[in-house]
């Protein structure tokens, strides 16, 4: 579904990837993993039109992307979550969701909200909140639902645990192993907590300074050395434990 071919982007004269190379095929969790600064959020968001690539390609299905702009990639059928949520704070669940449709069939509205209301109960009870009054945990569940409104085929994640508690973050994530099985939706999820993204993803990718250096399966990265040592120190496999 996406293919990555040498890819890359930055800010100005800051180079942010270095010639990444990677795929995620259709109906798939894959994970990518890396420290801060890493350039994992510059990937998602070069994907999705901004920041543009320098060099490279971006393939959705076979068709090049690379130089179209985001709205026009949104409507091939992706959607990004960021990292951060940024739902609208002053609009309430409603009026957010209704914004992630903007870009789906008018006429799929109400199956849709009904779909994601089904999906996130507890958004069903706020649906005439603000969005900032919902608790962390409950405005991740916002900024999902409302990309998913959007009907997307692909849907990039970032940093979906990002700052909610451990409970809340199993939540999160089980919610998201749903969406892949139920609703058939490829996820390409960027993730600190390395853990529960491969315990997730049907393969993943380790990104280091802008370049991607191992992939594997999940559970082949869970159990390379390297990995564990860099990234599951901290307490984060302890944090699983139900």
């Amino acid at each position: 579904m996406l293919t990555i071919e040498g890819l890359h982007a930055g800010y100005g004269r800051i180079e942010a990837l270095h010639g990444v190379d990677l795929s995620v095929r259709t109906g798939e969790i894959v994970a990518l993993i890396g420290a801060n600064g890493a350039g994992k959020t510059t990937l998602l968001m070069s994907i999705c039109g901004t920041p543009r690539a320098t060099l490279g390609r971006i393939l959705l299905d076979g068709e090049d992307v690379t130089g179209l702009p985001p709205h026009r990639i949104a409507r091939l059928g992706l959607a990004h979550c960021p990292e951060g949520r940024h739902i609208f704070p002053r609009m309430s669940v409603l009026e957010n969701l209704q914004l992630g449709a903007v870009v789906a069939d008018p006429r799929w509205f109400s199956d849709d909200l009904e779909r994601v209301l089904t999906l996130f109960p507890r958004l069903k009870e706020r649906l005439d909140q603000r969005g900032g009054t919902l608790s962390g945990g409950e405005q991740q569940m916002l900024a999902i639902a409302r990309a998913l409104m959007s009907r997307p085929r692909l849907l990039l994640l970032d940093e979906p645990s990002l700052g909610l508690a451990p409970m809340v973050c199993r939540d999160i994530f089980t919610m998201i192993d749903r969406i892949n099985r139920e609703e058939k939706v490829t996820v390409f999820l960027v993730e600190q907590n390395a853990y529960h993204a491969l315990k997730l993803a049907h393969r993943g990718y380790v990104m280091v300074n802008g370049r991607i250096m191992l992939s594997g399966t999940g559970g082949e990265l869970l159990a390379n050395a390297e990995i564990r040592t860099h990234y599951l120190e901290g307490g984060v496999v302890e944090e699983a434990a139900p």
